[in-house]
């Protein structure tokens, strides 16, 4: 089987050619496309067992990519968030010698996961400020809950 990680320069090069060809709102038009119709599971595990349906959904699909990463989940609280340590990537696109990667590239995180669970009544949170070095933070939380108290950057340890 051929792994996802193969597919990122490609979708890094599409994420060009549909800017160039329609704007940047192209390419979140295409964001929102992929996350109506390839993120039901996501939806459903969110909508079936809230907060720790995004902890399964995450473990499963950061793991299959050989992420570094951390979660947490404070099911009390309402809170989960993964702090991103080294997205392999964006770490494979700033490694990559044979082209200069979509700038934006990490917004896709942004739409695509906000558009599954802003309607489920989650509030959607990315800190993309260090994703020049793979690294991010995303949090969610149920409408209403307080915030996460503030931590070390994404690239802190």
């Amino acid at each position: 089987m051929i792994p996802c990680t193969d597919f990122i320069p490609a979708y890094s090069e599409l994420f060009k050619y549909l800017e160039e060809r329609g704007a940047p709102q192209a390419v979140a038009a295409f964001w929102e496309y992929l996350a109506d119709r390839f993120l039901q599971n996501l939806r459903e595990l969110a909508a079936t067992q809230g907060l720790r349906g995004c902890w399964e959904y995450w473990a499963r699909t950061l793991t299959e990519e050989a992420a570094d990463f951390t979660m947490e989940l404070d099911e009390e609280a309402g809170e989960f968030r993964i702090v991103m340590h080294q997205c392999p990537s964006k770490a494979l696109l700033l490694r990559c010698s044979y082209l200069e990667p979509y700038p934006d590239y990490c917004r896709h995180c942004d739409i695509l996961y906000r558009r599954v669970l802003e309607p489920l009544g989650y509030e959607y949170e990315i800190d993309l400020s260090e994703c020049d070095q793979a690294r991010c933070i995303l949090s969610v939380r149920k409408k209403g809950q307080a915030q996460f108290p503030p931590t070390r950057g994404a690239g802190e340890s």
